[in-house]
């Protein structure tokens, strides 16, 4: 407990000399109603598969009907997430296929991809690493190079949580268009400490064995299972050094009621901070779910507002 409270307050201080960064929630919120009024189109989707070694990606391509090479969008999913999201209440969408089709219906395509050892795609669970997830994500971008049916010179990054640390890095490597977070892992050792548990996470990285399996005991109740190679690998992947490569375009949306990566909005905005080009902070009262299990309102403005920040409204 000492040692997650002398980490919480080193996180605080750091972020205490911040200069804040710009704050576009009302402005986004005004573009992303007009984003919402728009008449929406037709799309469609197909599942697609990417090789990555001897690895399969298993992803969902959604595109515009009639639209002729449009932008793309890389949704990137979160930890124990799966391609679609969290199903959203009152929909029969999950967060990331809603977000799909907000996007396909006004022009932007987008591929979702279930990461290595998530949904459909092959591997095993108990071997996720954040290192295999941005692996991925790298692949999946290079595919979309290759394609004839979206503009190769037009992917942005989209991800979510876990997945938005794996957004910052490939952001770092590759040359995306603009670059959007949503409640980003910001410091991956902390933000699973304080997830899942300090005593847990350190008796974890320190098995001598990295391939020892331990089951750990989620949040919300149920239980998952991990090697101990994933432990150890968070002190080794840091999206906030990563984004400090990245110039171009970046938006970071957060909750002040997120109490799975904390706190907010600094936790956010520290990626601002070591990020030198065009950017802007969006800050809504929602959770880290973005209020999914009351209904899709808050999704919608996310979804709304990215796509018009990608747009450079």
């Amino acid at each position: 407990m000492l040692k997650r409270l002398a980490l919480s307050a080193a996180l605080l201080a750091a972020v205490a000399g911040f200069a804040r960064a710009e704050d576009v929630t009302d402005k986004l919120k005004t573009s992303a109603a007009e984003v919402l009024a728009r008449p929406a189109a037709d799309y469609v989707e197909s599942r697609v598969e990417i090789k990555r070694g001897d690895a399969t990606i298993v992803g969902t391509l959604t595109l515009p009907k009639g639209a002729e090479k449009p932008p793309v969008v890389l949704l990137l999913h979160g930890f124990t997430g799966s391609r679609d999201e969290l199903p959203i209440e009152g929909t029969k969408e999950g967060v990331f296929s809603r977000t799909a089709h907000i996007l396909a219906a006004r022009g932007l395509a987008s591929l979702r991809i279930d990461f290595t050892g998530s949904g459909e795609s092959s591997g095993k669970w108990e071997d996720m690493t954040p290192q295999g997830e941005i692996v991925d994500a790298l692949a999946a971008f290079d595919w979309l190079k290759t394609q004839t049916n979206i503009d190769p010179a037009k992917i942005h990054v989209l991800g979510w949580s876990l997945g938005g640390l794996v957004a910052a890095h490939v952001a770092a490597e590759r040359p995306v268009v603009t670059a959007t977070l949503w409640a980003p892992a910001s410091n991956a050792l902390y933000n699973f400490s304080h997830f899942l548990g300090s005593e847990a996470v350190e008796k974890a990285i320190a098995s001598a064995d990295p391939d020892a399996v331990i089951e750990i005991k989620l949040p919300w109740g149920a239980t998952t299972k991990l090697k101990a190679r994933f432990f150890q690998s968070l002190v080794t992947v840091d999206p906030v050094a990563a984004i400090s490569h990245y110039s171009g375009p970046l938006l970071v949306i957060v909750g002040t009621k997120d109490t799975v990566v904390t706190p907010q909005p600094f936790a956010g905005e520290s990626f601002l901070a070591y990020h030198d080009g065009p950017e802007g902070l969006m800050v809504l009262p929602t959770d880290h779910a973005f209020d999914a299990f009351t209904g899709p309102q808050t999704v919608d403005l996310m979804a709304a507002a990215s796509l018009a920040f990608i747009e450079g409204k």
